[in-house]
């Protein structure tokens, strides 16, 4: 089910809400744990049975292997010491467990992928499977993962079935995330019915639900028909219109995913529980470190914890470090895709990231400031960043600001075009057009794709509609307002924050979410929903 989808909007989602509160005002919220399970199940087997029967099945058997661990933790035990209270038992449980869900991933995601690397590199003619990909499993999967490391590490207690199912399947993140933590979310859970309804946060959740859904329905969709008719007519594009495909695509993309973790916490809110945020203004970073702590969050957490901390972090000296990160890379670019071309633009990040944090060692040695190493997405944080207050910043520091943050957005919008291509080949089959392609007039039929018939109609009123440049006039106001709103403006979240509710500020909430019903015959899936 999507949340851009009547469905959602009119029956699912007020039936859950009615539900919810009503099992809770009845102080039942057990049964209201129960029941959000039961929706979420809805909404995960709306898209395909087949799907809810492999994530029940994961639910399960990962529930099993925490119990396992749980019996078996130290402390645990009915006084007996045996082979199943022993650091060798636990530890197998949990590498076999971790070694489980991985293959899972492995075989629904990646195994064609393998067998299409081995007939190409050996000559060999395997028939590909054609595996369908469950919706989320990656997602799902690493929020597992997760929970049975921590439960390991003993970081978790013994979880009962119906908040455990709860954790995994709660429908807001289930699909395209945040992954979030069993320290975030049972907690909550365990509290549910302790507190009234909150109305002025019910408020802002509608409110930031209304803000993704306009970044999902009216920016990130129609550069998504910009950036479709680009990569489907390469040949016939102009270097002029290959770059702004390439712009297109970033703007698409960010609008598409933070729209969809927007809408996350939002509808969190209206349920009374609090979902991490995963984007903080990504394009407004001034380098690459500055990006990854702000572009999927809860992801760089997830492989800051869980991988690059493993291999050793920092604490092996710097050669391993920026090894480390390079394999983090590595592996961030295969989980999002089964495809060379995500590796690709994982270590086109990736190389850019240690290149970086040695430029930045060097400058902190030579400033001889000490850093406390904040991980794969960490950034890192000084001593003298935490005692002192910043400084206003001078003219020259803002126009040194405003460069590298320009900078880093056209890197890393190149390589977002080996994320959005089929293949590698295509990718550069863009990147040469727009940098080698012909000076020809900008494409007519790029340009219709920003027709929006609710603009058109004012442009029409005006008698704007006979001029040549008409037709080019709304690709370029919505382009304008798509890279000040993602580099510029205040983000969701912020906006909410400090949001005053009046009787206007609702009317303008309540048209922005009428436009964008009304903009539900145009719905689309979210582009994460592929990963």
């Amino acid at each position: 089910m999507l949340f851009n989808s009547y469905i959602f909007v009119f029956v699912f989602f007020p039936i859950c809400l009615i539900g919810y509160y009503g099992l809770l005002h009845c102080k039942k919220p057990g049964a209201a744990r129960v029941f959000l399970t039961t929706m979420s199940f809805w909404f995960y087997g709306y898209f395909n049975l087949s799907y809810l029967l492999i994530m029940v099945c994961s639910i399960a058997g990962n529930f099993l292997f925490h119990r396992l661990l749980s019996r078996d933790a130290p402390g645990n035990a009915s006084g007996k010491e045996g082979p199943k209270n022993s650091a060798e038992w636990r530890r197998a449980v949990m590498v076999f467990a971790v070694a489980l869900n991985l293959g899972v991933l492995f075989w629904f995601k990646y195994f064609d992928f393998f067998l299409e690397t081995v007939n190409g590199v050996l000559g060999t003619s395997f028939v590909l499977r054609g595996i369908l990909l469950p919706l989320g499993i990656s997602f799902f999967t690493f929020q597992q993962i997760s929970f049975i490391v921590d439960t390991y590490r003993g970081e978790v207690k013994n979880c009962p079935l119906n908040e455990y199912a709860l954790f995994v399947s709660f429908f807001p993140q289930l699909i395209a995330g945040p992954i979030v933590n069993h320290s975030e979310m049972l907690p909550q859970f365990e509290k549910m019915g302790e507190e009234k309804p909150d109305w002025e946060s019910i408020a802002g959740g509608f409110a930031l639900f209304v803000m993704g859904l306009a970044k999902k329905v009216l920016l990130a969709d129609t550069f998504g028909a910009g950036v479709d008719y680009g990569y489907t007519n390469l040949a016939v594009l102009g270097r002029a219109d290959a770059c702004l495909v390439i712009l297109f695509y970033s703007l698409q993309l960010y609008f598409d995913f933070s729209g969809y973790c927007d809408m996350a916490v939002g509808i969190g809110r209206m349920l009374g529980i609090e979902i991490p945020v995963n984007f903080n203004s990504p394009y407004k970073a001034v380098n690459i470190v500055d990006f990854w702590k702000r572009w999927h969050i809860t992801l760089n957490r997830f492989f800051t914890k869980y991988i690059y901390i493993p291999l050793g972090g920092s604490r092996r000296g710097d050669g391993r470090m920026y090894l480390n990160f390079l394999i983090v890379f590595f592996l961030s670019g295969l989980w999002h895709g089964a495809g060379f071309h995500f590796i690709v633009w994982g270590m086109l990040h990736g190389v850019l990231y240690v290149v970086t944090r040695f430029w930045q060692k060097h400058m902190q040695s030579k400033n001889d400031i000490h850093v406390i190493d904040g991980g794969y997405g960490g950034g890192g944080v000084t001593q003298k960043d935490m005692g002192e207050k910043r400084r206003p910043l001078g003219r020259k520091h803002k126009i040194m600001t405003l460069l590298s943050q320009t900078l880093l957005f056209l890197y890393v919008s190149i390589a977002w075009v080996y994320f959005r291509a089929e293949n590698i080949a295509q990718a550069n089959q863009l990147l040469l057009t727009a940098c080698r392609g012909k000076l020809q007039k900008l494409s007519f039929d790029l340009a219709e794709c920003f027709r929006l018939d609710e603009f058109w109609y004012v442009i029409k009123v005006l008698h704007l509609d006979n001029q040549p440049w008409s037709r080019y006039v709304l690709m370029f106001v919505i382009l304008a307002a798509g890279l000040y709103l993602a580099m510029a403006g205040r983000n969701a979240v912020q906006r909410t924050a400090r949001l005053k509710y009046s009787p206007m500020s609702s009317a303008v909430f309540a048209v922005l979410m009428i436009w964008c019903v009304l903009s539900f015959s145009g719905v689309s899936t979210f582009l994460y929903f592929n990963f």
